[in-house]
């Protein structure tokens, strides 16, 4: 095999093997910026001997024998073995010998570490930003040059990110275990919402030349049904897979052939994934048929799955999503919920009744610089009549807006306001 053939094939085994190896470290040196680092040795440790000697048969165990070999000699070194005697006494496993068979390790052992490894990746003691970055670097397997380009960051700034969090989690000695019962559902929140994040910055890019980031879409449902997998019996799991897996189904159609962005009402829903709308309604299923009422993101999935069950969008159930969104204004309460809601409204009941609602959003100093507050504004103030108007409100949200193809678009929308109806 030829050398850039081998990389390649490295390449492609750590992105699907590297965070069970991470988190077999985690939990092995209860220190995860070290168990990355090992991991990371074991990498370049491949890609210097496979062109030499080959791939091995099982690729994904090479990497995890090798890594675990380093951590166990790290443990050596720095006479750690003894003070981690208590913390590891019932993991006798980890200090087996260093050619284990692939399946020295249960499936659940390896379920448990990732699970782990995903809530200490977004543990509230790190930013926001600080997390999403952790995430793709240890369960994405993205490199600090991968999670740069997706956010149009740059490296430096994400390496200094993933280093600070990494020693932010060591000086608060944040330990490699599951969260206590009453820690679970806050825990769980963060995980769920750094992973909307990633998927909300491909579905509708915040700044750059392209309107969508499929990369990160592709991760983020990755990461998702990773999760579902872990954590079965978490209803909001299932919600927000639902919720991405019913977007996502909608790319095709989202993107026109310059790249220009097609909003819901003009988009050909011919074009949509039936596959991803058939996994998101099942995943709906399954979070309504663990009982209790929706939370917010199985809510947002119910709104998707409206969209997705009509065949255009006058036969939406608009009623059914003002209903949905004043549900998800009553459990968690936001100024986009009520703007998503007065869309609803305004389909259902008619531009002024929407129109109503927006004006009173105006007031709000938490949407003063949100673009989507005066492009819906301008939508509805066009729908009225009231050209001039709208025209003016695009001409602002075109200002707000950071992405190029969505500032092209309000342009384009305020030039054409009111030209057809001459």
């Amino acid at each position: 095999m030829v050398e850039s053939n081998i990389r390649s094939t490295v390449e492609a085994v750590w992105r699907m093997e590297s965070a069970k190896i991470i988190a077999k470290l985690a939990r092995m040196l209860r220190d995860v910026g070290l168990a990355e680092e090992l991991a990371q040795d074991a990498l370049v440790t491949a890609l210097e001997q496979w062109p030499e000697s080959g791939v091995p048969n099982n690729p994904g165990a090479w990497l995890m024998v090798t890594a675990k070999n380093r951590a166990l000699d790290q443990l050596r070194r720095f006479k750690l073995l003894q003070r981690k005697h208590e913390t590891i006494a019932n993991d006798a496993e980890l200090l087996a010998p260093t050619t284990p068979a692939p399946e020295e390790e249960s499936d659940q052992d390896v379920d448990d570490d990732l699970l782990r490894l995903m809530f200490i990746a977004c543990h509230p003691v790190l930013s926001t930003e600080a997390r999403v970055a952790l995430t793709l670097r240890l369960l994405g397997g993205l490199n600090t040059a991968e999670i740069a380009r997706a956010f149009l960051v740059p490296e430096p700034t994400i390496g200094q990110r993933i280093v600070r969090a990494k020693r932010a989690l060591a000086e608060a000695h944040v330990p490699f275990e599951m969260p206590r019962r009453e820690e679970l559902a806050t825990r769980l929140a963060s995980v769920l919402e750094v992973i909307y994040l990633i998927f909300n910055e491909g579905y509708a890019a915040t700044s750059g030349e392209e309107w969508m980031r499929p990369t990160l879409c592709e991760e983020a449902l990755r990461l998702g049904r990773i999760l579902a997998e872990l954590a079965p019996r978490e209803p909001e799991v299932h919600g927000l897979i639902a919720l991405m897996e019913i977007q996502a189904s909608r790319a095709a159609a989202r993107v026109g052939p310059t790249g220009q962005p097609i909003l819901l009402v003009d988009q050909d829903r011919r074009r949509w994934s039936q596959l991803l709308i058939r996994r998101g309604l099942a995943a709906l299923e399954r979070a309504s048929a663990l009982g209790g009422a929706l939370g917010p993101y199985a809510l947002q999935a119910a709104v998707a799955a409206c969209h997705a069950r009509a065949n255009s969008v006058g036969e939406t159930d608009w009623v059914r999503i003002v209903a949905l969104y004043d549900a998800l204004a009553q459990l968690a309460p936001s100024p986009i919920v009520d703007l998503n809601r007065a869309v609803a409204v305004s389909m259902a009941f008619g531009p002024s009744a929407g129109l109503e609602i927006v004006d009173e959003l105006n007031s709000d100093s938490r949407l003063s610089t949100y673009h989507l507050l005066p492009s819906v504004r301008g939508d509805l103030l066009e729908k009225l009549g009231r050209f001039a108007e709208a025209r003016g409100e695009f001409t602002r949200a075109a200002a707000l807006a950071q992405n190029a193809r969505e500032r092209a678009l309000l342009l384009g929308r305020a030039a054409s306001c009111g030209v057809t109806a001459q």
